[in-house]
């Protein structure tokens, strides 16, 4: 059953950082609004995973919201373009071909939107630069930048109704950190996807650089990935 406490917008994508930012959002008694965007990414694993953890947690509202980015082009998420495999963690410190053109600049403008339309304060996200800080969008500092913008462009922050928060609880952490937390929030991992290019079988194809930070991050946790077996 969810939170009748503060209402709060989450933006929940399946993955693993996503997941736990709701679940730390859940813990701390918000009332919880997920969001995740349909824009058109490569397979449809991750929104089926991010509405599975919704229900599992007795979500509030859960809403799937249609974008489609993929006549924009330009990422391997929304184009033909191949996903990097078998990169080094070292070596992920550009900006890959995975990044999508202002994705989170969007996915924040919609999540604003419902929560002004929803009288909400608190936006969650769950980005992270400290394992991973190849995407501009990422950064503590253009959250800060967002969370700014969002009191300026809005009737209810212009009016003095409401002070926006973008919350980031996961930004400085590693992915070792972020599992371990997710162990004691009790995250259900099998419900989380994390793999931009599963197989043709389904199963996460174990070598793009989010399967590969994946694994690097529980197995620093000491914590079994069941999305793992069989790779």
């Amino acid at each position: 059953m969810g939170s009748s406490g503060r209402p709060a917008v989450v933006l929940a994508s399946g993955g693993l950082d996503s997941t736990t930012t709701l679940a730390l959002a859940f813990a701390d008694g918000f009332e919880c609004y997920a969001l995740t965007i349909d824009y058109g990414q490569r397979h449809r694993r991750e929104i089926e995973a991010a509405t599975r953890i919704a229900t599992a947690l007795g979500i509030r509202r859960h809403l799937v919201v249609p974008i489609d980015l993929r006549c924009f082009g330009g990422s391997a998420l929304t184009a033909d373009i191949p996903v990097p495999a078998g990169r080094d963690p070292v070596e992920m410190t550009d900006i890959p071909v995975t990044y999508v053109p202002a994705r989170n600049t969007i996915f924040l403008a919609l999540a604003l939107g419902w929560a002004e339309t929803l009288g909400a304060e608190d936006i969650f996200i769950g980005v992270n630069a400290l394992d991973y800080s190849g995407y501009p969008d990422c950064r503590p500092e253009y959250i800060e930048a967002f969370e700014r913008l969002a009191n300026l462009a809005t009737k209810a922050g212009v009016e003095g109704r409401s002070q926006f928060h973008i919350h980031m609880p996961l930004v400085a952490l590693g992915k070792a950190d972020i599992v371990r937390r997710a162990v004691k929030l009790g995250v259900d991992f099998a419900l989380t996807w994390s793999c931009y290019d599963p197989r043709p079988d389904g199963r996460p194809c174990g070598v793009c650089d989010s399967c590969i930070l994946r694994s690097k991050g529980f197995a620093e946790a000491g914590v079994v990935d069941p999305l793992a077996a069989g790779h």
